[in-house]
């Protein structure tokens, strides 16, 4: 199928919610990463989201060269093209965007789907992530609200942070402290100048004590019941049943009861990165350490080119990452619920 329509992406978050099912967002830096993402979802039967964070995009441009919207660009057309052959929907995300990069990457990204649209044609992403956490709430919103009438104007999906999450990302970093836990007056305050689908569709990423980065189940005090509590007193005031489209940021090493709860509560998206960059290097560690006699050109032979070809370390790479990926769905319950 060809990446998911701004109808299509829609029936998917809608679907989530309604199934208490959640998608897992696989951020990726390459084509390579980006056909293990596909692969893995495919496997699993499962529709997904595939995004690309500032740094990500950056990469993706060349090492040096280091253009976010050309990486951004180049991976979103290469995923137009190779999604058609596989059998299951693809929506395209941008990740972690903050305030100092948001006229260099989300705001450039933007005007080109307006432009698709005003063509008649799709949009090139059908979700973007403004990072509003480590400036003022009001100002957050503020920023959020001119956001909002862009995406909505180019049939795109915006994604707001109220709160922080501790840890870092891509340079963003954050103290782990009582700030990584919105409250319900945070959340009405997003009402106020979001709405609540009126201006436009947008996610929300509410903080229940997530940490970026890599760290052992239990090691971070995450609250899933915030999620519920904010869902339940925001839904009571506007008679609404859970009115957010939820977001988990920072779930690595996360319970799998803690995950379960989050998904009951209204998660329909959960952010994964930490852990599939490791899935994509451990099977090329262990290839390089199995075969260093033939990767090497030791004591002056030759080496083994079957050995050091990329393709052949490259596709056990991209074997691991789709098993994480399959996983993921799995423990979000995505897997084998695809759009037919």
């Amino acid at each position: 199928m060809p990446i998911a329509t701004p109808e299509v992406y829609a029936e998917m978050l809608d679907r989530a919610k309604a199934g208490s099912f959640a998608y897992p967002a696989i951020n990726v830096t390459s084509s390579q990463t980006l056909n293990a993402a596909l692969r893995g979802f495919a496997e699993a039967g499962s529709d997904g989201i595939v995004q690309i964070s500032t740094g990500g995009a950056e990469y993706a441009s060349g090492s040096t060269v280091k253009n976010m919207v050309t990486g951004a660009v180049a991976l979103a057309q290469f995923a137009h093209e190779v999604a058609k052959n596989y059998d299951i929907n693809i929506a395209l995300h941008t990740d972690h965007c903050p305030k100092d990069k948001l006229d260099g990457y989300v705001r450039p990204l933007l005007a080109i789907s307006t432009e698709r649209v005003a063509r008649g044609e799709n949009p090139l992403f059908q979700s973007h992530m403004w990072d509003g956490s480590a400036v003022p709430l009001e100002e957050n919103l503020k920023i959020a609200s001119e956001l909002i009438d862009l995406t909505a104007a180019a049939r795109i999906i915006l994604e707001v942070e109220i709160g922080v999450v501790g840890g870092e990302e891509d340079g963003i970093a954050n103290e782990i402290n009582d700030k990584l836990y919105t409250t319900v007056n945070d959340a009405l305050a997003t009402v106020d100048a979001l709405g609540l689908g009126e201006k436009g569709r947008y996610m929300t990423a509410l903080t229940f004590g997530n940490v970026h980065g890599v760290y052992k189940p239990g090691n971070v005090k995450l609250r899933p019941e915030i999620l519920k509590e904010i869902q339940d007193a925001v839904g009571s005031r506007f008679g609404r049943e859970k009115p957010f489209d939820l977001v988990f940021h920072g779930g690595s090493g996360s319970l799998p009861e803690e995950i379960s709860a989050a998904v009951d509560f209204g998660v329909v998206k959960m952010n994964v990165d930490t852990d599939t960059q490791y899935a994509f290097t451990r099977p090329v560690v262990e290839h390089m350490f199995r075969n260093y006699d033939g990767v090497l050109k030791i004591d002056g032979e030759v080496g083994n080119k079957k050995m050091y070809d990329p393709r052949v370390w490259g596709k056990a790479a991209e074997g691991g990452l789709a098993a994480r990926v399959v996983e993921a769905c799995q423990a979000l319950r995505s897997a084998g619920t695809k759009i037919s």
